[in-house]
This record gives C-alpha cells, structure tokens and sequence, in this order.
C-alpha cells in the first residue's frame, strides 16, 4: 500500500511531500480560484504517465545494453468535453538518441513498460486508450 497526504495551502493550493522530502506543489489557473503556483492535477498525471514509463525504458534498455543518451517523453492527454472530462486518450511519444540504437529492442522496452511494468499506465489504461509512438533522433 502506498498511502500519500496533500495539505490543503488556501485558495487552490495543496502541497505535499515525497518519500525522499521533495515538496509537490498543486494549484489552478486563476480564473478558477488558484494562484498558478504549482503544476495543474491534470498536468501530474501526465508527468507521472510520462516519468513512470521513463524509468522502465531506461532500466530496460539498459539491460540490453543499449546506448542511450538522451530520451524524452511527450505526453499528451485527449479529454471528453464535458464535466467531468475524463482523459479518453493519452498519446505517449519517446524521442531517443544515442549510438547504435536498435529499434526493435526500443519497441521491446516500450511495450514492457507499457503492458507489464508502469502502474501508472496500467491504471490509466482502463479508462484511456494509451498510443505510442518512437522516433531515434
């Protein structure tokens, strides 16, 4: 079990702290309320999309023994329009550099993260359908 607590900060601010004592800061837009002074909750479920996938292709393709020097993720979340606006897609696209890459073993990585490995991806995936894309620059 993973148990988390947000403090609520006044307006629209809640802050938390990470395992490791990192402050998470969570706020809206000002024309709702917020201040603008931390990242949008919407906006932390991209990055948590983004960085837990991040971590198993990195992890993977280093046991590969692939040679990746740069990687990074776009991540871009397709809502309905009406309330609630649930995330009904979420488009995931690694951008990778390095030397000698093997795209088959990058493909490898990508879809062992996304079907095994990230438990962030795995609970999305039951209400948003996730698409991934590769490019090597």
């Amino acid at each position: 079990m993973i148990k988390k607590k947000m403090k609520w900060m006044g307006g629209m601010k809640f802050e938390g702290t990470s395992t490791w004592g990192h402050t998470i800061v969570a706020d809206a837009n000002k024309g709702v309320g917020g201040t603008e002074d931390g990242v949008g909750p919407t906006e932390l479920l991209m990055y948590a999309v983004a960085s837990c996938t991040g971590m198993d292709v990195v992890y993977l393709l280093k046991k590969m023994k692939q040679q990746v020097t740069v990687l990074e993720i776009e991540v871009a979340g397709h809502q309905n329009d009406d309330y609630p606006k649930p995330f009904h897609k979420i488009e995931v696209d690694y951008i990778f550099s390095g030397k000698d890459l093997d795209l088959s073993k990058l493909e490898r990585a990508v879809e062992l993260s996304q079907e095994k490995y990230c438990v962030v991806s795995q609970t999305v995936k039951g209400m948003a359908n996730i698409k991934t894309s590769i490019s090597i620059v």
